[in-house]
């Protein structure tokens, strides 16, 4: 046990004294913010065979490490063993799909095995996230870490082989549920990159072997999405939706979120959050816990779920599955769908379906470079048929935007989101519909960057609150619909925002307030802490920087 105190100290204090070094001064400095990134990958970087990957801040457990059903130890994991007093626990099974193997199913909470080292995004988030890792991999890939990306990439791919998909991240109490689904793009990445694979005859054969087993994973990821309870009604569209039931367990080190909810609906009755509520004791006797399994959840396998509770109120069994389906959506939360976002499930969302178009153009892309023409127009069909969905359901044309349907209420969302901008980057929008949404950029930019919304509720996900992927998606697809001078002057305001907080105290934060332009960021409901590190915007600052750069260029070359 102090051995386990002394590695958690140290994972606790050392990525923190290294991104609070003070400035050298309060001017920002674009060259000081780049000289951390530079710097951050390694400190960010986990692996197997390191103590610090092992701890969880979010739970108070011992270490445990979780290899899948029938893979033998390795050699290095059973050194580690010893060396941090983890304990190692095989799966009870083998995991054909998510959802195979509950959380509660397992004796503990622990880190699932990846093979590969990986980085993470930092903070509490002391693990491999799938769509973190799409933005850090851009990072990794601009800051010439290529074989650390391509590992990363071939993380997801053993993810598939043997935990079903690419999960929200390796804990177990993520075998539920997956990520926005970037694989494609993350594959492409490497795939594309000419320093990836050797150019000789074999590192040529090594490329295409290495695409034929990412190609059969990605289909089999893809399936994710098709499943019944990913169906979003009968739209042809898809949704998200967590396997699990209950509050997440990796709230076990928040247990005032919850609480807020309900108090927060309280104080706001007359909403579509009513819904929400239902009477509950605090300390339910047996008869109220067997009730609340059916109406809330299990207080007796959930420590989470006991202390859900305030001023007489617990969260209803469906506010639960939306609340997982939010997060399954990485916009956790906002008001987006609802008040805390709890009628996610209840939507065919914008930006999911945006990047299964994308998705299904890169494997008929992928197909074609196989030679498997048949499966190459399949794929181009799929992709097909989900524009004409999208554009039956998602486009409102009057409007001039994309907008979350409700296939519940047989309505569109007329809450105004950044993710309206998904379909441009997602190869969805036509050149004049991109046109229209563009008219409306206004309604997100600000003097730091892109806000999330138009709408300030407290929330993280929301007003005036700007992060690094939503920014980098906007201007990606921005740039690729050419409105390039748009892509430049977002990037340019992002990017200074980041300069302008760590000229301040000497750190990268997971989110920025836009409308101030600054890392001072106060929400009032849900998660309040900014996390620093910062994976994302680490990559985002990178890929930014570049474009701004290209465009100044373009612009000056353009005017001699």
């Amino acid at each position: 046990m102090k051995l386990r105190r002394l590695v958690l100290l140290a994972v606790a204090i050392l990525p923190i004294a290294t991104a609070q070094q003070p400035s050298t001064t309060a001017t920002p400095d674009p060259q000081a913010t780049l000289r951390y990134i530079h710097a951050s990958w390694d400190t960010l970087t986990r692996s197997m065979t390191a103590c610090s990957s092992l701890i969880d801040t979010k739970i108070s457990t011992h270490p445990i490490l979780y290899l899948p059903a029938g893979v033998p130890v390795p050699p290095a994991v059973q050194a580690v063993k010893q060396q941090c007093q983890v304990q190692i626990i095989t799966l009870p099974r083998h995991i054909q799909k998510i959802g195979d193997v509950q959380p509660q199913e397992l004796p503990a909470p622990g880190l699932l095995y990846l093979p590969n080292p990986y980085v993470v995004p930092g903070g509490r988030f002391n693990e491999m996230y799938g769509w973190d890792s799409f933005f850090i991999l851009l990072g990794l890939e601009a800051d010439h870490h290529e074989a650390l990306a391509k590992g990363m990439v071939e993380n997801f791919l053993f993810e598939i082989e043997n935990y079903g998909g690419v999960l929200n991240a390796n804990r177990t109490y993520y075998l539920t549920r997956s990520q926005p689904p970037f694989l494609t793009s993350m594959i492409r990445a490497v795939l594309e990159n000419p320093v990836s694979f050797p150019a000789t005859p074999e590192g040529k054969a090594e490329k295409q072997k290495w695409l034929e087993r990412a190609y059969i994973l990605a289909a089999k990821d893809y399936s994710i999405w098709l499943r019944p309870e990913h169906r979003a009604g009968t739209t042809g569209l898809a949704r998200y939706f967590d396997y699990g039931t209950g509050p997440v367990p990796e709230m076990a080190d928040d247990d005032t979120y919850y609480p807020d909810v309900i108090r927060w609906l309280l104080a706001h009755p007359g909403t579509s959050g009513d819904s929400y509520l239902i009477k509950g004791s605090e300390h339910p006797n047996a008869a109220e816990a067997q009730r609340l399994k059916q109406t809330s959840c299990d207080i007796t396998i959930s420590t989470v779920c006991m202390k859900a509770w305030a001023d007489g109120y617990r969260l209803s069994r469906d506010f639960y599955v939306g609340d997982r389906a939010m997060r399954e959506s990485g916009y956790d939360p906002s008001n987006r769908f609802g008040p805390f976002s709890g009628a996610t499930h209840h939507f065919a969302p914008v930006c999911l379906n945006s990047l299964l178009h994308r998705y299904e153009q890169d494997m008929a892309h992928f197909a074609a470079i196989l030679g498997k023409k048949s499966e190459a127009a399949e794929w181009t069909h799929r992709a097909a048929a989900r524009s004409a969905a999208m554009h039956r359901y998602l486009w409102l044309a009057k409007e001039g935007r994309f907008a979350d349907y409700d296939f519940l209420h047989h309505k569109s969302n007329s809450y105004a989101y950044i993710t309206s901008l998904y379909p441009l980057w997602g190869h969805v929008a036509t050149h004049e519909e991109a046109k229209q949404v563009v008219a409306k950029l206004n309604l997100f930019e600000r003097p730091g960057g892109l806000s999330m919304s138009n709408t300030n509720t407290g929330l993280q996900w929301d007003e005036p609150f700007g992060w690094a992927p939503a920014n980098w998606v906007s201007v990606a697809g921005l740039e690729e619909t050419g409105f390039h001078a748009d892509a430049a002057r977002i990037s340019e305001h992002f990017t200074a925002t980041i300069d302008a907080g760590f000229a301040k105290d000497g750190t990268i934060r997971e989110k920025y307030n836009v409308v101030t332009s600054n890392a001072n960021v106060q929400v009032q409901t849900g998660y309040k802490s900014n996390e620093i590190g910062f994976g994302w915007t680490n990559a985002v600052y990178l890929r930014m920087t570049a474009l701004a750069h290209e465009s100044a260029a373009l612009t000056t070359s353009a005017s001699q």
